[in-house]
């Protein structure tokens, strides 16, 4: 039997569209509302996109087999400027772009020459994800699919910036953010190519003076300026001459397109070269004179392409005066001036660090790294010196901001901001900070908003539960955030059709919105009555219901679907997406309705290495479902990491998966139905086995354990079913009809949630009832312990023998096995090791403190003994032996070990209780026995 996925995957879509079997209606079932970030369809998805969306299906699909209304929805991001940007780079004819979207996306050319137009962008990507993502099986209700554009979105969008305005949230001010000069327009993430995250950091800008010039240099540690000897300025640079104000300052050109941006309005009004200044004397804010030193370091594309030096506290200033001094005299005239103490460190300690390190010059790589120790060292444990003024003796860490806020009435320090790396816009420009004024800004900062957003965090589920600290550092630093931008795609501002609802603000509470979208799809509703009281009435039951047709249902399933349940999506939407997805919920829903669970993903990997076009590992979904297969594709993301790690796709192991997944498939096919009442005890123990592997692998899913519950449905459990084999055949049986039919049954709705084609090919081979993708969850039929740990002795006693034979090189003639003829000692450090007690010291304590097991410590090798055994032993086998006190170790063995023996080792096997009065004991061995633990000799 060959399988074609293609041709499988096709069938069950098909019959799975026919039979409309996952739109979802509200009904009696408890529900989950499951939803996922919704993708931007500037590109196609290519197979790394499809981990978080394959997470979110696998949880949809075992809810809904759980018996749980499942409401799993899809939409498409279209606001913001990337598809703006992308059809400016067609038009332009990129040549890097258009090769992408020919030789590795496969677009036809006829599509691209339209992609001049956006729309045409984002309306070919939206039907070529929303393909793929019904190659890959997602069991979406397609119903509520809607894009961000839409009228009727629109004015969903409106009424809920118009409900943030209204509590307070949304201001309008002056505030620093990502830019991007080409688009004219802020930034954020899904702006970025790579999609980066602007971030920029404060620095403030400390006044030199020269002359009639201001010399401003950057620092982020204001509290050094008491410790400055000199600047360094670079004698290759060409400095501009620019008026700020009344003053005028010497900077960078880079500088100086900087300031631009900052509110500065800078007007050049001549240049200088950077070695006419170096030598020259300046004036210090504390009054000092101190010269400029030329260094080719001082970058004019950093700060203000000067810098201050403290070379007593900062290693790179220190090194770079030692160079110096070699070549000049003013350079030799300096001292290090020390201005902070730090335990454990000396005077000067970037003297003595470079010194320690064996740092010679300026170059040297590990000044990063020296730099970092002491920065680290003097702001959590530095004191400032008597030489620093009305701040001696303060610490740094509580008076770096009282410094700052001195210079800037003294000096006239000045703020200034700088990006956080290369950032560049999806258009090619590179980010710059800009300080918009008559902004409006969501005020993420507000004190209440983040308390609540606190509350909410606490109370729900964030899997896996080592994330959720981020979520909590992001809701400390969060502060006012652009929510408007005058370009791109998008809802307008309903008091102020200038500006555009940016992208991150207008998909923070669109879950609600699958909810109603289904009624616009049939026409119940139309745009045109959706105002704010209709909004207002349907999600949050406020006022009496407008005259709208259809208001009571779309209240009653609004009710029934929300709050949202688990919202999935990947970690790097952490610091923005789902932490906005929070406090949007917090501040707009009542308590009753704030989300309860949000899933966080890790990245993809091909092969060991990040994906890009650069790298030329990028595989386009739709091609890999084509030469794979969707299900080994789904496994093969799921099997390579757990959650929160980057997973690594194989494309070779996904091939081996689906090789896997047929084999199954044709197992299926020879099961035949039968009776399972009359069975033999290695039936009995398959069938426990089972059920203690459905009941592991609910609780794995539950926990989004995905890897290892996918682990053990593929594999772990496989090394039971060849023990069972070897059972079988020792008694020259066949596995019974019934059992191989409840087995598989029982894997093929296992397999369901991950790999959904392959297990209706299963269910279908069984001749399973309907489909499998509703079939209920297999239960774990309550498993025998006693048959469990039974059967695990008789393992571990076979082990053993095969073990002494190997070691030996004995060719067995005959095997005598001695059972130890009493296990009281071993119940009872079982009894401690279960109640937690598992060092020898707590479990003799335990066993003197009960009169009925104090004479056991008169025995502590015994004891030390039982102990070590137990605790090599599985969780499961010692709850399963505590709870079986009527257990026999001779008779199971005398019952059912000489015909794996006879069958494996071709001898006779001869099993006796230590101390038999008819016992055989040729080497002496019976004294060896322990309680689960037979003595063994082989002749």
């Amino acid at each position: 039997m060959t399988i074609h996925w293609v041709e499988i995957e096709r069938k069950w879509q098909c019959i799975w569209e026919e039979r409309r079997l996952f739109e979802a209606n509200p009904d009696g079932r408890p529900k989950k509302m499951i939803t996922v970030a919704y993708p931007y369809p500037n590109s196609p998805q290519h197979i790394g996109h499809g981990r978080t969306y394959t997470l979110a299906d696998i949880d949809a699909r075992f809810w809904r087999m759980r018996g749980y209304n499942v409401l799993f929805p899809m939409g498409f991001h279209y606001t913001g400027t990337p598809i703006l940007g992308m059809a400016r780079r067609v038009q332009g004819k990129d040549a890097e772009l258009l090769a992408g979207l020919r030789d590795i996306f496969g677009v036809p050319q006829e599509a691209i020459e339209g992609f001049t137009e956006p729309l045409n962008i984002a309306n070919y990507f939206r039907d070529e994800i929303r393909q793929g993502m019904k190659e890959m099986g997602y069991s979406i209700d397609w119903r509520r699919q809607f894009t961000t554009i839409d009228e009727p979105y629109r004015r969903f969008i409106e009424w809920q910036i118009s409900s943030l305005r209204e509590a307070g949230l949304i201001i309008q001010g002056s505030h620093p953010v990502g830019w991007c000069p080409e688009d004219q327009n802020p930034v954020s993430q899904h702006d970025t190519l790579g999609d980066v995250e602007p971030e920029f950091t404060e620095y403030i800008l400390i006044k030199f003076r020269w002359n009639e010039y201001v010399i401003p240099t950057a620092t982020l540690r204001p509290e050094t300026v008491f410790g400055v000897t000199n600047v360094w300025v670079n004698p290759e640079v060409a400095y501009d001459i620019v008026k700020v104000g009344d003053e005028q300052w010497v900077v960078s050109p880079q500088c100086a397109g900087k300031l631009s941006h900052q509110g500065k309005d800078p007007v050049k009004v001549g240049t200088i070269q950077g070695s006419k200044l170096a030598g020259e004397s300046l004036g210090t804010p504390l009054g000092e004179i101190v010269p400029m030193l030329a260094a080719g370091f001082a970058d004019p594309g950093t700060g203000t392409g000067l810098v201050m030096s403290v070379p007593a506290h900062a290693p790179f200033d220190y090194a770079a005066l030692r160079d110096a001094a070699s070549k000049s005299e003013a350079a030799r005239a300096i001292t290090p001036v020390p201005i902070i103490s730090v335990p454990g460190l000396g005077r000067v300690p970037s003297q003595e660090i470079c010194e320690e390190m064996g740092i010679d010059d300026q170059q040297d790589d590990r000044l990063e790294e020296a730099t970092a120790q002491i920065y680290n060292k003097e702001f959590y444990e530095g004191v400032l010196l008597d030489s620093c003024g009305r701040f001696a003796g303060q610490k740094v860490s509580e008076c770096k901001d009282a410094v700052r806020e001195w210079l800037r009435e003294a000096n006239g320090a000045e703020a200034f901001h700088e990006m956080a790396g290369e950032v560049r816009c999806r258009c090619g420009a590179r980010c710059v900070v800009k300080m918009l004024t008559n902004q409006w800004f969501l005020n993420y900062g507000d004190d209440r908003w983040k308390s609540d957003t606190r509350d909410c965090l606490g109370e729900m589920s964030i899997l896996p539960p080592e994330i959720s600290g981020e979520f909590y550092n992001v809701v400390d630093w969060l502060r006012e955030r652009a929510c408007a931008r005058q370009h791109g795609l998008g809802t307008k501002l309903p008091w102020d059709e200038n500006w555009i609802v940016e992208s991150l603000s207008d998909s923070t509470i669109y879950m609600a919105f699958y909810v109603i979208m289904r009624f616009i799809q049939d026409g119940t509703i139309t745009p045109e009555a959706m105002d704010g009281r209709f909004f207002d009435y349907v999600l949050l039951g406020k006022g009496p219901p407008p005259e709208v047709s259809g208001i009571e249902g779309m209240r009653e399933e609004f009710v029934y679907y929300y709050p949202v349940d688990t919202r999935h999506s990947g970690r790097d939407l952490v610091p923005n997406h789902l932490t906005f997805f929070v406090m949007n919920h917090v501040a707009l829903f009542s308590r009753d309705d704030w989300p309860r669970q949000m899933v966080v993903n890790g990245s993809v990997l091909m092969d060991g290495k990040k994906m890009s076009k650069s790298m030329g590992n990028i595989v386009p979904l739709r091609s890999a479902i084509r030469k794979y297969g969707a299900d080994p594709i789904r496994l093969g993301i799921v099997i390579s990491a757990e959650l929160l790690q980057d997973a690594d796709i194989n494309l070779e192991s996904v091939s081996g998966i689906g090789t896997r997944l047929e084999r199954i498939i044709r197992e299926c096919g020879d099961a035949q139905p039968g009776n399972t009442d009359s069975l033999a005890v290695e039936d009995t123990w398959i069938q426990a086995r089972l059920g203690i592997m459905v009941d592991r692998v609910t609780g794995n899913m539950e926990k989004m354990r995905l890897r290892e519950a996918l682990h053990d449905i593929l594999y772990g459990f496989e090394s039971d079913l060849q023990w069972y084999g070897r059972r079988l055949r020792a008694k020259g049986r066949e596995m019974p009809p019934g059992m191989a039919h409840a087995v598989c049954s029982a894997r093929a709705r296992l397999l369901a949630p991950f790999a959904p084609h392959a297990a209706e090919e299963m269910w279908s081979e069984l001749g399973g009832e309907g489909l499998v993708s509703v079939a209920a969850w297999p239960d774990d039929g309550n498993p025998d312990g006693s048959v469990i740990h039974a059967e695990h002795l008789l393992r571990s006693v076979l082990a053993d023998i095969a073990n002494i034979v190997k070691v030996s090189g004995v060719s067995p003639s005959r095997i005598l096995v001695y059972a130890a003829p009493s296990n009281e000692a071993y119940r009872a450090v079982l009894a401690c090791v279960e109640a937690g007690q598992t060092s020898m010291r707590d479990v003799m304590a335990a066993l003197a403190g009960n009169e009925r097991t104090a004479h056991l410590r008169r025995s502590p090798d015994m004891i030390m003994k039982c102990l070590k055994d137990i605790l090599s032993e599985p969780v499961d086998i010692r709850k399963a032996r505590l709870a079986d006190d009527s257990f026999d170790e001779k008779s199971l063995l005398a019952a059912e070990l000489e015909s794996v023996v006879k069958t494996e080792f071709d001898c006779q096997v001869v099993v006796y209780e230590a101390g038999d009065a008819d016992m055989e004991d040729p080497g002496n061995k019976a004294r060896f026995a322990r309680a689960c633990k037979p003595a063994i000799f082989i002749e």
